[in-house]
Order: structure tokens, then sequence, then C-alpha cells
């Protein structure tokens, strides 16, 4: 469930972050969203690992909004968020914070709210692109993660630093799924969920693509193999270290992602098939597991997910139910806020 301005929930303090993990060796920052919690205990990012913050608390189409910045004295100030400040406030934060620490391992995370509305480019980059506000502030984006890219060579840390570049999630009003079907909040279809992962380490990668699967759950154990540090203990790690994928092109660790909307189990993904139990239909909030019609689609030949293949392949299909019911048995009695599901009369 998304935080919203009055909510008082947040990421617990009992979960062992990647800056956590980091430390003490690593220097650590955040800059950008948060929307982790900005209502103690989880506010404000250093008491989950983070040695400074430069960014918002949540959302930039919430209100109130302000830009809060972390000091060396451990106190926090804030400012009005101006939205067309936003992006280049965010990098220059991260490009002080890795000159400030080039002389050891630091690790930054970049959060910026681009291209999420409202879609204000700055004034550099207005009419910039042939694809109006929602081009600028992506052309935006990609110049300042030059900027940044730039500030780690200038430093010389170019070979010494990994660089990681994704999303959380698939485009909203605007923007592009290339052939897949559905968009951010429709549940369980791959358009929403299927974002790129760029990796970038000079000398220690080479080019290459993949098609195998992950999730931004992995970055945890995978910078933790990287940095050389152990993963916490007594705790169960959900995600896979994706670092031998990018080494040697190895497939990937998971034989299954499961696909959340809200606190529900929306799909299944398997390196070859994708398996959906719930979709959006005008105000529908549809299971389509319990109504019977759960949908099998053989997502290496048809990545739009066009054609039910369940009758065809009912061995998959059984699987893929067997899985979900185990997914959904799982975690959604974790849940707190469930949305009810919503079935269309049969009249």
């Amino acid at each position: 469930q998304v935080i919203t301005v009055k909510d008082t929930r947040g990421l617990p303090s009992s979960e062992v972050t990647i800056p956590e993990l980091l430390k003490p060796t690593y220097a650590t920052m955040l800059a950008g969203k948060w929307h982790l919690g900005h209502a103690a205990p989880s506010w404000p990012p250093m008491v989950h690992g983070f040695d400074a913050f430069a960014g918002i608390p949540y959302s930039n189409d919430m209100r109130p909004l302000a830009f809060w910045r972390s000091h060396p004295n451990a106190t926090m100030t804030q400012e009005p968020a101006v939205q067309e400040a936003l992006t280049a406030q965010f990098f220059d934060a991260g490009i002080d914070f890795v000159r400030a620490n080039a002389a050891r391992p630091f690790f930054l995370m970049l959060t910026p709210s681009a291209p999420h509305i409202p879609l204000r480019p700055a004034d550099a980059f207005k009419g910039k692109s042939a694809a109006a506000a929602y081009g600028d502030v992506v052309e935006e984006l990609d110049a300042h993660v030059g900027r940044l890219v730039a500030a780690i060579r200038a430093v010389g840390l170019a070979r010494d630093t990994l660089i990681l570049f994704t999303s959380d999630n698939g485009p909203w009003f605007e923007g592009s799924t290339g052939p897949h079907q559905g968009r951010k909040g429709g549940a369980g279809w791959d358009g929403g969920y299927l974002v790129p992962m760029i990796a970038s380490w000079r000398g220690t990668l080479r080019p290459r693509v993949s098609d195998a699967i992950g999730m931004n759950i992995d970055l945890l154990p995978t910078i933790a193999r990287v940095a050389g540090v152990p993963l916490p203990t007594g705790i169960e790690i959900d995600g896979r270290d994706l670092s031998p994928v990018w080494q040697r092109g190895a497939a990937s660790a998971h034989d299954q992602l499961i696909l959340f909307d809200n606190e529900r189990v929306a799909a299944l993904r398997t390196p070859e098939w994708k398996y959906v139990v719930r979709s959006y239909y005008r105000s529908y909030n549809l299971p389509l597991g319990a109504l019977g019609m759960p949908l099998l689609f053989d997502i290496m030949r048809d990545p739009g997910e066009t054609i039910n293949m369940a009758a065809r392949y009912p061995d998959v299909a059984r699987d893929m139910a067997i899985r979900f019911a185990a997914a959904r048995n799982r975690f959604e009695p974790m849940g707190k806020m469930q949305i009810p599901d919503t079935i269309p009369s049969a009249s």
C-alpha cells in the first residue's frame, strides 16, 4: 500500500537495509524520494543506516511537500520544494557526496521523482523533446545521470564503481511499455512491472544483454556480494545475487517472481511463463483466479500477454496454480490494509 501524507506507517526498524549492511566500511547517502515512512520511528532515513539525506519524504504529487537536508550535526532542515528544481537538487547532492567520499568506499542511492507526475522540467529542458513535457523531464534525468557518471570519472573511480540504473515500476499515464500489456497500477500485467536494469562497471562487466528475470529485492544480496560483506543472519532473504548474470551471462537464480497488487498476489512470472490472477476492469478489482479464469501466457513467444494458453498446456497451468496458492497462502495473511475484491454481478 502506498504511504500517504496522513499515514504513520513506515519501514520497520527490524528490517536490515543496504546501508546498514555496508556499515561501517561504507559512507552512505540517499538523495531523492524516501517514501518509506515520514513519521517516527521510520523517519528520517538516517535511522535506517544512511549517513546523509537530501530529498523529499514521499511522492512529489503529495502535499504538503518540502525538500529536506541532513547535516553533520545530526539535524535536519527543510525548505519549500520547487518541482522544476528537484531533479537538479537530487543530483547536486549526490555529486557532492561522491566528491566528499572519493577516498573511501561509498554507497549512493539516488531516487529521482522524475518522470512521476507532475511533469515540471527545468527551464533549460522545456521544449527540448518531441515527447512534450514527459520527454523533457526524461531528457533532464538523462543529462543529470551523465553529470553523475562524469563526476565519478573525474575523481578517478570509474573502474572502482558499480553503477546500477533501474526503475520501481512501468510507466503510468505517459511513456511506452513496448509490446507489453498494462501499465503501473493495472495489477498483473507485465507493462506495470517489467523495467530494464542497466549495470555498468568499467573493466569488470563487458557488454551483454540478458533476459534473466530479477527484481529490486535482488539488489541487497547482489551489493553484499560485490562489496564482500556477509548477508545478515537470522532473517530470510528473498532476493538473489545477480552478479553471475552480469559477469558471465548466467541464468537467473529465480525459478519464479511473485508480483503483487498492494497486498494481494497479482501474478507469477517464471523465465518462460506468466500466470495472471488479478486485473482491473472499470471499478472492478478482479480476482481472476477466484473467478475460475486465471490466464497463462507463453511469455517468450507472446510478451504482450494476448493468448491464454492454459487449455493447451494444462500441466503448466496446474503447476502455476499450485505456485499461486502457495504464494497467496504465505503472503496475503500478512496484509493489514487489503482492498476487498469486487466481482461483477452475474445478472
